[in-house]
């Protein structure tokens, strides 16, 4: 019984470090996209703006 018991409790560990080590992982990739749609987002606000400027400017 003592074998199956540290067998489950190391398998528990092990579930949970998975875990944790997918939290840290998805918590950082999340950030990281953010970061990169937020950035996307202002450069296409400044190409949409120097483009109507370049318009105004044709007229």
């Amino acid at each position: 019984m003592g074998v199956v018991s540290k067998a489950g409790d190391w398998a528990f560990k092990a579930f949970s470090a998975g875990l944790g080590v997918a939290t840290i992982f998805f918590a950082a990739t999340f950030s990281a996209n953010v970061y990169r749609g937020l950035s996307w987002h202002n450069r296409q606000s400044r190409v949409e703006k120097e483009g109507s400027k370049v318009l105004q400017q044709q007229e």
